[in-house]
């Protein structure tokens, strides 16, 4: 499967998922489709893990709540951000550590101030391990954080620019 990338997503500081300075967090850089899904590049640490090699399961529905989340940007833009109503997940397969993760997320239904999506976590090989569907609150970036954070804190991604993205 093959994704073409359009744009970077923004990150942040201090967020648990995206930022750069989040010394315990996951430093998951996100991009735009073709078809206006995003998609998460992560390397979870061994840190994470509940059993040996194996990620929490916790850190799937957390990446995966976020990667949901962040795809009402691509349709109202970068300053949208879905805060999390519901979340459903359903484990497949163990996640490892130490290895690149592709996670991807989806809108289903936009109904205005409520939105749902789905995603979901794919293994190197391509096999999905974990899925989730969710039901969200779109909020704007004001609505949920003062003016400075979207002066000094939210920002376009350092993350490499990519052509597309194979899973």
């Amino acid at each position: 499967m093959e994704f073409k990338i359009k744009e970077k997503q923004n990150i942040s500081k201090c967020c648990f998922v995206c930022g750069i300075q989040n010394t315990i967090g996951l430093k998951a850089k996100f991009y735009v489709s073709h078809r206006d899904e995003t998609i998460a590049l992560f390397t979870p640490r061994g840190e994470l893990q509940s059993y040996p090699g194996i990620m929490h399961g916790g850190i799937s529905a957390t990446i995966l709540d976020e990667t949901i989340g962040r795809a009402i940007m691509n349709r109202y833009g970068e300053n949208s951000f879905g805060v999390t109503i519901e979340l459903n997940v359903k484990y497949k397969k163990p996640v490892p550590t130490d290895v690149e993760l592709k996670v991807v997320g989806r809108i289903t239904k936009d109904r205005g101030r409520i939105f749902e999506g789905d995603g979901e976590i794919y293994l190197p090989d391509g096999t999905i391990a974990v899925s989730a569907s969710g039901k969200y609150l779109k909020r704007d970036l004001k609505q949920i954080s003062d003016v400075e954070f979207t002066q000094e804190e939210w920002f376009k991604s350092d993350a490499q620019d990519l052509e597309k993205i194979e899973i």
